[in-house]
């Protein structure tokens, strides 16, 4: 049974459905692999092992009748704790929600839960999906499983770091600004965050409404297009999901040749403050690119230079008004009510303690930003660089068929290294946002190794176009373990 942490979701899919082996089995085995690892990752808030083990048992009896069920049915996977699921706490890595249990399940909660994919327990992030590091949560940070004293990235760092560790096959995270890419880069892995509006946000407690985006980190392209497929489609429950049949993501990913596909290199994703040795795995990838028959050209998307800036100014507005529900008067933490303390006393000590330093700056940030006097000179001139940046991607979309960059300037940086230095922590978002203030979808999958830690590629597509990035990223994944001789995360040290 060791050698059931190591497989693939799709294998480990298709291994049950063959009656090789039960989801009981599986599930115990992923279970065994937390026990014995995540001391050192910290890469679960919490552990479902009673619930995990009776939905095993549910797959395995829904099988045993000749049920039709989902391909991913029996597969382990960490939910990231900004997600809303019965019977386990969520938390979003911050004290102000301590011990609060949601009444309702997520939409991709439910639908996973129909699937028959087994939520083995909620997986720690930055505090309210705020942060590039996973050191912002209030209990504990995580830590990548290449090299225990580095960031796993963030702010979905738990669910990354619980693939990387082998803990589960799958995990569920969520991108505000790269908070599946960065992540997915960092720890080795595919990381996908799709079209706005194509994956529900319904029950996904919000840091920034018009830039969450639920997503799938994996082992492979193919386990990422078969979560990515579990979960999308519209939902009557969410006001911007978009009533459009997906794209046959699973499909794309089986591509073996890009022959016919233009591919763009963003000339403002380069150059600079760039590491070495990401530059050259990204150089070495282009190569393998036009070897698979792609014409790569360089393209020019001015207005990128004016992504971060533009992203610090909305996110923390939307943020500021996100969070003002957490006022100590309807759920999660109450401090200082001592019966006479005024309510405005007691929501001022609650959100005092209850919030970390990372949210209280964002918070502040964005309440300034909205205030009177201040709304256009601010919010207003981000949201029109928004535009701007939109038009740069509907410009380049009109030469090529996807545009690629590294997915982060640097590999992972050790811990406690930028925790001063919030500036220098942002640009670890550098090449992932703009498909955030754009809505397009955008991958990162892993392309080789610098200094030992692994560098990711990023590629983005148009809006709804999703199947775009399972095509190339199909091809590349094949050609690149056709080179090495072994996948990927074959060469993961183990922990």
């Amino acid at each position: 049974m060791t050698d059931v942490i190591h497989f693939s979701a799709a294998r480990t899919a298709a291994a049950i459905a063959a009656g090789e082996l039960s989801a009981l089995e599986v599930t115990q085995a992923a279970l065994d692999r937390i026990a014995k690892v995540d001391d050192r990752i910290n890469a679960f808030l919490h552990v479902d092992a009673d619930g995990a083990l009776a939905a095993a048992r549910d797959v395995d009896q829904r099988r045993a009748l000749g049920e039709t069920l989902g391909p991913l049915a029996g597969v382990p996977l960490a939910l990231k704790d900004v997600f809303t699921a019965r019977g386990m706490p969520t938390t979003c890595g911050s004290r102000i929600l301590e011990g609060w249990y949601p009444p309702y399940d997520a939409t991709v909660v439910a639908k996973l839960r129909a699937a028959g994919v087994i939520i083995i327990g909620k997986a720690n992030m930055d505090e309210f999906a705020m942060g590039s590091s996973t050191e912002n949560s209030a209990y504990g940070p995580t830590r990548n499983p290449w090299d225990t004293d580095r960031i796993p990235g963030g702010s979905s760092g738990g669910s990354a770091a619980a693939v990387a560790a082998f803990e589960t096959p799958i995990a569920l995270g969520t991108d505000t600004g790269g908070s599946i890419r960065q992540p997915a880069a960092v720890c080795g892995l595919v990381g996908v965050k799709p079209t706005y509006g194509g994956v529900s946000r319904y029950g996904l407690v919000a840091f920034s409404s018009s830039l969450d985006q639920a997503g799938p980190l994996a082992r492979t392209v193919t386990d990422a297009a078969l979560l990515h497929a579990a979960i999308a489609g519209h939902d009557p429950l969410d006001t911007t999901s978009v009533e459009l049949a997906p794209p046959p993501v699973v499909a794309a990913a089986a591509s073996r040749d890009l022959r016919g596909v233009r591919i763009g290199v963003v000339r403002e994703l380069s150059g600079d403050g760039y590491d070495i040795g990401v530059r050259a795995r990204f150089s070495d990838t282009l190569e393998v690119l036009v070897g698979l028959g792609a014409e790569v050209v360089e393209v020019s998307c001015p207005h990128f230079t004016y992504a971060l800036p533009a992203y610090y100014l909305i996110a923390p507005s939307e943020c500021s008004s996100n969070l003002a529900r957490f006022d100590a008067m309807r759920f999660g933490l109450r401090v200082g009510d001592d019966g006479e303390a005024s309510a405005e006393e007691v929501m001022s000590r609650t959100r005092g303690i209850g919030f970390g330093p990372e949210v209280k700056r964002r918070i502040i940030l964005g309440t300034y930003a909205l205030s009177s006097g201040y709304y256009d000179a601010y919010y207003g001139q981000a949201q029109k660089v928004r535009t701007l940046i939109s038009q740069d991607f509907a410009a380049a979309y009109e030469r090529v068929d996807v545009l690629v960059s590294p997915t982060t300037p640097t590999v992972a940086f050790r811990l406690g290294e930028k925790v001063d230095d919030p500036v220098s922590m942002y640009l670890s978002d550098l090449c992932t946002i703009p498909s955030n203030l754009a809505g397009g979808p955008a991958m990162s999958l892993p392309v080789g190794l610098a200094d030992g830690l692994p560098v990711g590629f990023q590629i983005m597509a148009p809006a709804f176009a999703d199947d775009r990035l399972y095509r190339v990223g199909g091809a590349l994944e094949a050609a690149l373990e056709a080179r090495r001789g072994r996948p990927f995360l074959d060469d993961a040290p183990p922990l």
